[in-house]
Formats: structure tokens, C-alpha cells, sequence
């Protein structure tokens, strides 16, 4: 897969980590850099490009994940999740189909975020499943 990395300048060395890691797992990484303290402007890019389709995923990171998961999800077609442990990151794509995950580099571990990145990562979701038609609800209400 190919999954593009963004953060604020505090998550820096954190999202580094993530990075390697993730090249490790055998997935392309593009880094959108961190150099910007308006994290949001980061996190739009990072949607955008998920949301065309540029990237099968996104991973942002702030201070607690929040900041980066709102201004995600203002872009049409990002669905950017928050997530905290490993059943959240499986949850996100399995019950979700988001796009992006989000998480805090001062509220979690980086060996939690790597779990929770390795989890999110090898799930699919299956638009037949039990939560399709909860998430096609979705997509439905965005384009009203």
C-alpha cells in the first residue's frame, strides 16, 4: 500500500518512527513533513491526496490525534478515525472504512502506535459486511 505521513512539529521525531516502521511492514511511504505549525494545513493535505485517491491511507499525528482527525475529516471523502489502542485501529477500516487514522504522540507509546499502525494496515473493509450500508449512510449524507 502506499500511505502518506503528516504531523505538527511536536510529533516529528514520533511520526519518524512510525515511518520506518510502517517501510518495514513492506508499504511505500511519502512524508509530508511537519514544518508547518498550522497542523491542519498538513492534515488538509494529507486528505486531500488520500481522498483522490493519491494514497490508500493516511496516518496523521499531533499532539493527542485530535487537532489533525478534525480538520481531516472537513475534506470531502476523508474519513480520518482517532484512535487509542489496537481494537480501535481494527475497527477504524473493518467498521469504518476510514481512510486515515490519527493518533497522539504525547497520550500513547510509539510501540502502542506501532501495533495499532500494523493492525489498521492489514484489515479490509468489506462494503458487503454487517457496517456497508452504516458507512454508505455516510458517504450518502456527505454528498446530499
Amino acid at each position: 500500500m502506499k500511505i502518506v505521513f503528516g504531523c505538527d512539529p511536536n510529533a516529528e521525531t514520533f511520526k519518524q518512527q512510525l515511518m520506518e516502521y510502517v517501510k518495514g511492514l513492506g508499504h511505500e511511504v511519502e512524508d509530508y513533513g511537519s514544518e508547518d505549525p498550522i497542523y491542519a494545513n498538513t492534515a488538509f493535505q494529507v486528505a486531500e491526496d488520500v481522498a483522490a485517491g493519491k494514497f490508500d491511507r493516511g496516518i496523521l499525528v499531533c499532539g493527542t490525534g485530535i487537532g489533525v482527525s478534525i480538520a481531516a475529516n472537513k475534506v470531502k471523502g476523508a474519513y480520518a478515525a482517532c484512535i487509542h489502542d489496537v481494537y480501535q485501529a481494527q475497527r477504524a477500516e473493518l467498521s469504518n472504512h476510514a481512510n486515515i487514522i490519527t493518533m497522539g504522540s504525547q497520550v500513547i507509546g510509539i510501540e502502542l502506535a506501532k501495533c495499532m499502525v500494523k493492525e489498521y494496515l492489514s484489515c479490509t473493509f468489506d462494503p458487503n459486511g454487517r457496517s456497508g450500508a452504516k458507512v454508505a449512510r455516510i458517504t450518502e449524507y456527505e454528498n446530499e
